[in-house]
């Protein structure tokens, strides 16, 4: 069992996945998941972090065919609920080795289905769940909207102030700064498969490995928080069962390009092979934010907010209202 960096130390031992789910097996890929919990925390990490819709993979199939009832039907049904006993398990599992975990997974609620995240504290404790504000193009045939709820994505964990947002989230501006504005430390930017777009030249650039990595390195820099970008990979096995080998995006195997960003926005860590599975652990330091800080602070010193502010409405919509 890994032990949690006393409250006077500032280093922090994290570990970012870059692994396969067991695609649209919803016990399966929780069992991989606790595999993936232990092995982090017996190599001394403190937080374990993992992808967008990591649970039960992503639904790559929709970049090739945006109906397709049975996959659609198949993937509701292995969807993971948030009060169930899978969600328990996992949780338990944090609990027993004594680690943070930031899970992506494709949210059940009610049948309808959302890209969610939570945050699990080393005391197993639910600390944050959270769904993508708004489903990114062909993720809209999939999934819907977040609630209000979306906005609360940080919150305070034994290893520090721990914020995530997933894919397209990160070019969403005003998102991004109400993000900022909760003083996040560690950021867990959670994606799909990324491949690289020198293999895809009609592609767009910003959805590509390197246009992420940059995503990735600017949203450091303006937050003064450490990232952990988290990716899948897909084996030809994965192609085979979503049916994606004649598609635009997540057509072959790899898609792993997950890394550690400090501060200052530079990469920290040595990139995997992006077919391989594995997990890229880094020791951080989050006094270096201080440094960071010292020069640039949106929400703080470098900030105007008699000038330019954020709105904000956080009252949650209900589908049944009484009115007056």
């Amino acid at each position: 069992m890994a032990t949690t960096t006393p409250k006077n130390q500032s280093h922090v031992r994290v570990a970012v996945t870059q692994a396969e789910p067991v695609w649209l097996d919803l016990e399966a890929t929780v069992t991989k998941t606790c595999t993936l919990i232990h092995e982090a925390a017996t190599h001394g990490a403190q937080i374990v972090v993992f992808p967008e819709c990591w649970v039960p993979g992503y639904p790559a199939w929709i970049w090739t065919r945006p109906v397709d009832e049975d996959l659609a039907s198949l993937y509701i049904r292995n969807s993971l609920k948030i009060d169930s006993p899978l969600m328990a398990k996992i949780r338990r599992c944090a609990s027993d080795n004594n680690i943070v975990v930031v899970l992506g997974f494709s949210e059940n609620v009610h049948n309808s289905l959302y890209i969610s995240q939570a945050t699990i504290d080393a005391t197993g404790e639910l600390v944050m769940t959270r769904a993508k504000i708004k489903a990114t193009h062909m993720e809209r045939t999939i999934f819907g909207d977040a609630p209000a709820s979306c906005l609360n994505s940080v919150a305070a964990t034994s290893v520090g102030r721990v914020g995530a947002l997933s894919c397209w989230e990160h070019l969403q501006p005003l998102l991004k700064y109400h993000t900022y504005t909760q003083r996040e430390q560690i950021h867990v930017a959670a994606w799909p498969p990324l491949y690289s777009a020198a293999q895809d030249q009609d592609g767009l650039w910003s959805m590509g490995a390197e246009g992420t990595a940059s995503i990735a390195s600017v949203y450091a820099m303006e937050s003064q928080s450490f990232v952990l970008h988290c990716t899948a990979i897909m084996s030809q096995a994965g192609i085979d069962k979503l049916g994606t080998a004649d598609g635009k995006l997540m057509a072959r195997p790899g898609g792993g390009h997950s890394a550690v960003y400090a501060p200052d926005g530079r990469r920290l860590t040595e990139l995997l092979p992006d077919t391989e599975e594995g997990i890229v652990y880094a020791t951080i330091d989050l006094n270096q934010i201080l440094r960071a800080k010292a020069f640039l602070d949106v929400c703080g010193h470098y900030s105007r907010p008699e000038l330019l502010w954020l709105g904000v409405d956080r009252a949650t919509k209900e589908h049944v209202r009484d009115t007056p």
